[in-house]
């Protein structure tokens, strides 16, 4: 099955899976101290398709933001800016809309590590958020428990069996699960109770690994 690009967050662990049959030239770089970009190999050809390059997680002191695009960093500045988790995840993707490309594509997201006081969650503990725009709605939900949502026929929020709980784990799981296409993966955990960009554990795994 091809799902395209699908985020899976909990609330202490995420992870971001690129999976393309048009672009597969592309692998993920981290850059610290707080983000992870998926953009063209060396060897891709010229494209000028504004979907293909993108931070794809942000770490900030209210949460990580994992994306399949340039939501991702609006997302992260309104976290920063103190917005309730779910505003700062459904503004964007409102205000971005699906990609315009030739398959009307969604935006998926997903904030994992949202602290317990927050006012758009409950529960004790961190928790995670998960949404999506697409040409027809626009979802946004608090999961417990791995959620995944994709670009394409899982393209609403929906439980995923994930076994891991760390970034490397979580990376590696996504990357080999049996959806067509890999490219990349990211993951990310919360690596203690307080919420800060150090707070947090990411690993890549790119199609080369």
């Amino acid at each position: 099955m091809y799902v395209g690009r699908f985020v899976v967050v909990a609330p202490s662990v995420g992870a971001y899976r690129v999976s393309s049959r048009s672009f597969p030239n592309r692998a993920a770089t981290a850059h610290e101290p707080d983000t992870v970009t998926v953009g063209p190999t060396a060897d891709a050809p010229e494209s000028d398709n504004p979907y293909i390059a993108y931070n794809c997680l942000r770490l900030t002191d209210r949460g990580a933001v994992l994306g399949n695009g340039s939501h991702v960093d609006p997302i992260a500045a309104k976290l920063e800016l103190g917005y309730p988790a779910r505003d700062a995840l459904a503004e964007p993707l409102l205000a971005l809309d699906f990609e315009k490309d030739d398959y009307d594509t969604p935006r998926v997201a997903g904030i994992v590590g949202v602290p317990a006081d927050d006012p758009s969650t409950r529960g004790a503990g961190p928790n995670a958020v998960v949404g999506t725009v697409r040409r027809d709605a626009l979802l946004v939900e608090q999961v417990t428990e791995p959620t995944l949502v994709a670009t394409y026929e899982r393209d609403s929020p929906e439980p995923f069996e994930l076994a891991a709980t760390d970034a490397p784990g979580a990376a590696r799981e996504v990357y080999d699960r049996d959806f067509e296409h890999a490219v990349c993966a990211v993951g990310v955990s919360a690596a203690s109770d307080v919420a800060a960009p150090e707070a947090f554990e990411t690993a890549i795994v790119n199609g080369e690994d």
